[in-house]
């Protein structure tokens, strides 16, 4: 038997204002006096009450049309599927790369010498192979960590991913995202799973590894949905490019630990072993990886191509159209205090 999944969306009305809502295919059941998946995943762990019990104890008589909201055709639009409500400044998005053997082999054609020895990445891929599962209660190797940047990079579904004019490039990559609150006393509590595109400057990461770090501080999305309930085992899905309404590219893609160099706990433990990553009412959102993404196929965006990314049992399909920044790169004047 299967059990269907606990899964939620953020909305916001402009004149209502925020609320959460069940995903009841094919509606959306509003939730009571509550207007962020932040908000009600604290009220459970400060009052020790399951989250599912509360979500069912806060549902309302007002039900949406699913698909008009997910279309944008509806005066209640999405968020992305989790924030933090007050200050974009509350939450971290941050990411473990090298954990599918498909993106250390990208890496990997991106970086070869003509030596046509193993590199940094491939080693570091390698690394989690060997020591990136270890059993319960121990400490494994450490895997790649990128900082993506603060809340105010979040997009929700159908939202347009920019591609900066100091930019070389932008694509999708294909992930889940975990999803974190750091309680009163400094704990971090897992919420749920999200489908998301990390979008990611490829060809700026291709000329020289060391510029990895600043290829990553781009926009990316999450959603639509939060699944509470989801396991971290497997999933298949698809990515896709969509251009002029015609499918441009696609691959088949897989996650989960039973696809991956690193299991969760140890991915977790070395994110939060940082005790500046353990603040109380932090919220965290951290990509999972990818295995495969059109750059690595050769394929060049274009202004107004969707992407797309769908995960079975993660709910409905993440798309983005991308957008090239019509503005030119020019100078940040700053201004000395003396």
């Amino acid at each position: 038997m299967i059990t269907e999944k606990t899964r939620l969306v953020q909305l916001n009305h402009h004149q209502l204002g925020r609320r959460i809502a069940l995903v009841k295919e094919p509606s959306l059941i509003l939730l009571k006096e509550i207007g962020s998946i932040y908000e009600l995943a604290l009220k459970a762990i400060d009052t020790g009450v399951k989250i599912q019990e509360i979500i069912n104890s806060m549902l309302s008589q007002e039900i949406l049309d699913y698909t008009s909201v997910y279309e944008g055709n509806n005066e209640w639009k999405l968020l992305p599927s989790f924030d933090h409500p007050e200050s974009p400044f509350g939450c971290m998005v941050s990411g473990t790369g090298l954990t599918h053997k498909n993106s250390a082999l990208n890496r990997q054609m991106m970086h070869q010498s003509t030596e046509n020895k193993i590199t940094d990445s491939m080693q570091m891929y390698q690394w989690g192979v060997d020591g990136g599962s270890p059993a319960e209660g121990e400490i494994g190797v450490q895997p790649e960590w990128f900082y993506k940047g603060n809340g105010s990079i979040l997009k929700a579904h159908g939202q347009s991913l920019e591609v900066p004019p100091y930019a070389n490039d932008g694509g999708e990559e294909p992930e889940l995202a975990s999803i974190y609150i750091i309680d009163r006393t400094g704990k971090p509590w897992r919420i749920g799973l999200s489908t998301g595109n990390e979008f990611s400057d490829h060809i700026m990461e291709k000329k020289n590894y060391l510029y990895l770090a600043p290829s990553k501080l781009r926009n990316c999305s999450i959603g639509p949905e939060l699944v509470i309930d989801a396991d971290f085992k497997e999933y298949s899905g698809i990515v896709s490019i969509t251009r002029n309404g015609e499918f441009a590219w696609s691959a088949n893609i897989k996650t989960g630990e039973n696809n991956m160099s690193h299991n969760l706990a140890n991915m977790e433990y070395h994110h939060f072993k940082y005790a500046s990553h353990r603040i109380p009412l932090q919220a965290h959102v951290h990509f999972l990886g990818a295995d495969a993404f059109s750059f690595g196929n050769q394929v060049q965006l274009h202004q107004g191509d969707i992407m797309n990314v769908e995960w079975q049992g993660l709910g409905r399909t993440l798309k983005n159209p991308l957008e090239l920044s019509k503005e030119k790169e020019t100078i940040v004047s700053i201004k000395s205090i003396l």
